[in-house]
């Protein structure tokens, strides 16, 4: 693919790029890649790489598919293995369809000892796995030798074990580390000393750490400072030194500190050199030890395979001991000479016949980071070992018999060796509710069909859902999806592709959203006959929603999320653990009105005053005002109304609208005139009169200092492309509103020009109204109307009904709603062009139109190789609330594939609350009331006191007070029955109903204890 086939086809990458940037995806589009094995880790890298969009990868591999392929390769069909073709070739043509910009080439020649290497010259990255170690060395050292080098990188998984190595030469350069954005920092202070210290503003910490470099701009008093880069050392989180400013003169105020990206170099030590002492990236640190233990184990398994010519057998103590001498032998050859695990040898010995699906979705997402880092030189590169095991899954299996692991001819063979047939039962037998159908939901159906979820004869199902269609852009990381799909369903998409990679999975597809409003769908007894559930969501509110769900039907959660190359899994079980509801990420800080009505001081805030911009005049305005015109269905009727003195909620505003209404093409430009003139000129003149650059606070400090910025008036251009953009794409998005059409003349530079050289723009009348400054006020939910606009409203209402220009046509608008992907509508121009206008007026950078389009959208950076690692643990943590595993064994994880880190911790495990008498819960209990048709709330009250020995104060369904004895009227209350009190949905026996009761303490307050599920009718034994 040329470097310029990228810009051509921005809305495939659009995601991408924004965790990349510009530069490394035009470094990738260059890049030609070799990859050798194209078995289940291979195929992974294969995808993740294509996605991303290399210029063009060969596949290399010598093996013919088998029946055993099936269960790993997800892009090895039945009709593969019939005809025994080769796997690169098998995998070509459905591996090439991913991407088609990326040039997808095949190799079976045998690569040996005595195979000569200078064919890997044309390549700047070579991957390898499934080789011999001996190989393995040879092909690095010739890599590492080359001038540049060729970045080498090789990953195997064997059974519950997996390795990735990376050697990217003696010197490797990164520009961007971490791929964040630059910090900056408002400054409050920076002393006349040496060390200089700098002091950020109150309740702003800078986040920096010592080494980092700093410059600054806008500092007033200290000016020399300004334009200068400074190295920084950290004195607390809200200073910082910089050096010798004892000579400098005093610092008056402002000022802002800017990250600077440095670039950082990165040395590496060939494969043959790092066996003996290797440098581990250590994922869980409550098994600190566990890489180089792992370490040892390979290198006794690579061992074994080349002295017996095969790898150990399943479930074979006899090998597993020879292994485990090796290993010890092994163990004196390191430099450090560390400790060798016994029980890791074994049940890598164990299982290293076997594969587990999952595990390579999770390498190979890293992996194939690696790889993006290799070409690209964007981000940390590994250093230069990373192992991960999954020894919690086979733990338990301690006492299963060997025969268990044994092969039976079919997919699931490489499966079965690993965690044991009945194990793979279960999975086939599964019931899962898989929520959303995107980037982590198609990775995830993936792993389900490898697996062999919802497969069984009798049981088993997938149901999933997703409301959405598919877009181009979620091409290049939702790798079920092709473009002859777009505009498609995802839901019913996904389950047909995933169908191609298992044919006997069974998946019931459904387009709704899982909400309150689809409850009669996905109900209580729907989820009771889920074993598990999963969600792919993108959102916090539909995941809290989903978790309540499931612990108020006592069901299993593993939830997952990506933010560009981050990710976090984590498990919730039954009784076991805490729920995601039980802990509250803080909320997402929220620009202060003020600031962004009157006081922007970043980008940020002046996209966001122009997003809002945006929904008030196209979305808001357009639907009250037609919502008004519905209820009241005349002009006539309403200037009756408002003239006999009745109020009419938004009459006035309506009114306003209709009577400025613009009716012709000329008039949207006129008004967008007017509007650049209110917002750029009026609003900065104002804000001056208001607030003087002179004006001090009443401490005597300059009112105008960092972080507010004084505005100055923009004048306006006609020549000046961004005042010109604003003009167009305003005056069209207001043609739209107002229904007026245009044609391709109508907005010609002439024409446009012609317009506004006669448009006669309102002089700047400065007003006394209060600006508000308090960065705690909210925005005002109504503005006062005046007397005299009441007087003006009637005036301009009598006025356009005796033009004509109140007729059933003229009371309609057309509100848009806001779409950021569709480049032709003009919403993204709109507001980069306002954006910017403002940011000019208060002396802001300016954002180019991709980052206005991500900060105005909202929109999460993604790319495909975080969601595969994360989907691959999220399948691993599957296989073990499937097996009924103790809380000790399930993990969540967090990752930052940039940097590179991957945390695994512990779950939380469920706290209980004590009530009294030795009475306690959990978030899992739930008491249970069975009534009568005659039940009252006394006798509800008496049925929990008797069945749990607690006196209840108060009852609550939801939001509503049942009972309260302090509120008036209550008492009477015991009397009603149950079920006039509360009713349940059509398709419920029972309600949910919240139960307080009395602390043991006076003055305390009363105690919630657990949901009380009462039933209306007693069921059934």
């Amino acid at each position: 693919m040329a470097a310029d086939s990228m810009e051509i086809d921005d809305a495939l990458y659009s995601r991408q790029r924004y965790v990349l940037g510009d530069t490394a995806m035009q470094k990738m589009a260059q890049s030609h890649v070799f990859l050798s094995g194209i078995g289940g880790l291979g195929v992974e890298i294969a995808k993740n790489i294509i996605l991303a969009g290399v210029k063009a990868l060969t596949v290399h591999d010598t093996k013919h598919c088998t029946k055993w392929d099936l269960g790993i390769n997800f892009f090895i069909h039945e009709d593969d293995v019939t005809s025994q073709r080769n796997r690169a070739e098998a995998t070509l043509p459905r591996i090439a369809e991913l991407n088609p910009y990326v040039h997808v080439a095949a190799s079976t020649v045998p690569l040996d000892e005595t195979t000569d290497l200078s064919f890997l010259k044309h390549y700047q990255c070579v991957i390898l796995t499934e080789v011999s170690l001996l190989l393995q060395k040879k092909i690095n050292d010739f890599c590492h030798a080359q001038q540049p080098p060729i970045k080498f990188i090789s990953a195997d998984v064997y059974g519950v074990c997996s390795r990735l190595f990376c050697d990217f030469g003696d010197e490797f350069e990164v520009l961007d580390t971490t791929g964040e954005e630059p910090k900056e920092i408002f400054i409050s202070n920076i002393t006349q000393s040496n060390p200089g210290i700098v002091t950020c503003l109150e309740n702003h910490p800078h986040r920096l750490e010592t080494g980092q470099f700093l410059t600054f701009r806008e500092v007033n008093g200290m000016s020399c400072l300004n334009g200068s880069t400074h190295q920084i050392t950290v004195v607390s989180p809200y200073s910082f030194s910089i050096g010798d400013t004892s000579e400098m003169e005093p610092y008056l105020h402002g000022g802002i500190a800017v990250q600077v990206k440095t670039p950082k170099m990165y040395y590496f030590e060939r494969l043959e050199k790092q066996i003996t002492n290797p440098l581990c990236l250590v994922a869980d640190f409550s098994k600190p030890e566990a890489p180089l233990q792992i370490h040892i184990a390979m290198l006794a398994l690579n061992h074994f395979q080349e002295s017996f010519g095969c790898g150990p057998k399943i479930g074979c103590l006899q090998d597993a001991e020879e292994m485990l001498k090796i290993a010890m032998s092994i163990s004196e050859t390191l430099e450090n000479k560390p400790q060798v695990n016994g029980d890791v040898v074994k049940w890598l010995s164990r299982t290293a016949q076997g594969f587990l699906p999952p595990l390579a979705a999770a390498v190979g997402g890293v992996a194939s980071q690696e790889v993006l880092k290799a070409v690209t030189g964007k981000f940390s590169p590994l250093q230069q070992w990373l192992y991960i095991d999954v020894l919690d899954i086979v733990t338990p299996l301690e006492k299963v018999g060997s025969e268990e692991f044994l092969p039976r001819g079919d997919r699931y063979d490489a499966l079965r060796a690993c965690i044991g047939d009945s194990l793979c039962q279960k999975l086939h037998d599964l019931n899962v509710f898989l929520v959303g159908c995107g980037a982590i939901g198609c990775e995830m159906l993936k792993n389900f069909a490898l697996l062999g979820v919802g497969t069984g004869q009798d049981k088993g199902l997938v149901t999933i859902t997703d409301p959405d269609l598919i877009e181009k852009s979620n091409l290049n990381r939702q790798f079920l999806f092709r473009p002859h799909h777009i505009q498609k369903p995802k839901s019913y998409t996904a389950a047909e592709a995933t169908m191609n990679i298992n044919p006997y999975i069974k998946i019931d597809s459904d387009i709704n959203k899982v909400c309150p409003a689809t409850e009669n769908t996905y109900s209580d007894e729907f989820y009771t006959k889920q074993d598990v559930i999963v969600t792919a969501l993108d959102n916090v509110e539909a995941r809290r929603y989903i978790d309540s769900r499931c612990v108020a039907n006592l069901r299993p959660l593993i939830d997952s999320g990506t933010m560009g190359t981050k990710g976090h899994t984590e498990v919730i079980v039954p009784h076991l653990t805490e729920s995601y509801n039980s802990h509250r990420d803080p909320p997402e800080e929220e620009i202060p009105f003020c600031t962004l009505k009157s006081f922007p001081a970043a980008i940020e805030h002046t996209i966001q005053w122009a997003r809002d911009k945006f929904e008030s005049s196209f979305s808001h305005k357009p639907s009250l005002f037609n919502k008004f015109w519905q209820t009241y269905l005349s002009a006539e009727e309403v200037l009756q109304r408002i003239k006999s003195g009745e109020s009419l909620e938004g009459c006035f505003h309506v009114i306003k609208t209709l009577s400025r209404r613009p009716r012709s093409w000329t008039q949207c430009v006129e008004l967008a005139r007017v509007k650049f003139e209110k917002y750029f000129s009026h609003k900065a003149l104002q804000l001056l009169h208001s607030f003087p650059l002179d004006t001090r606070l009443k401490d005597g400090s300059l009112f105008w200092q960092s972080p507010k910025r004084p505005p100055f008036p923009v004048k306006f251009e006609f020549n000046d492309p961004l005042h010109y953009g604003f003009i167009v794409s305003t005056a069209k998005l207001f043609a739209t509103v107002y229904c007026v059409p245009f044609t391709e003349k109508d907005l010609s530079e002439e024409t446009i020009l012609g317009i506004i050289s006669s448009v006669k723009v309102p002089e700047f009348r400065p007003s006394n109204k209060v600006v508000q400054t308090d960065e705690t006020a909210r925005k005002p939910d109504h503005i006062p109307v005046s007397s005299e606009d009441e007087r003006n409203a009637i005036f301009q209402l009598e006025k356009s009904i005796l033009s004509n220009e109140a007729l059933e046509t003229d009371l309609q608008m057309k509100p848009i709603s806001f779409e950021k992907d569709d480049d032709s509508n003009g919403h993204i121009d709109f507001v980069t062009a306002a954006s910017n206008l403002r940011a000019k007026m208060y002396n802001i950078e300016p954002a180019d139109r991709f980052k206005t389009k991500r900060i105005a959208g909202k929109i999460i950076p993604a790319i495909a190789t975080a969601t595969a690692a994360v989907s691959g643990l999220v399948a691993l943590e599957l296989i073990k609330v499937v097996g009924g595993y103790p809380v000790d064994a399930y993990k969540n994880c967090f990752l930052n594939l940039a940097i590179p880190i991957m945390v695994f911790t512990e779950t939380a495990e469920v706290r209980r609350t004590e009530i009294r008498n030795g009475i306690s819960f959990t978030i899992w209990d739930r008491w249970t009331i069975y009534g009568k048709e005659d039940f009252t709330l006394l006798d509800f009250i008496n049925a929990v006191r008797e069945k749990y020995g607690i006196e209840p104060t108060m009852v609550v369904q939801g939001v509503k007070m049942l009972y309260v004895p302090v509120m008036p009227g209550h008492i009477k209350r015991l009397k009603l029955t149950m079920q006039k009190l509360v009713k349940p949905s059509a398709d419920k026996k029972y309600v949910d109903l919240t139960v307080s009761f009395a602390p043991e303490t006076d003055g305390e307050e009363d105690l919630p204890g657990p949901p009380v599920r009462y039933y209306f009718v007693q069921e059934d034994n």
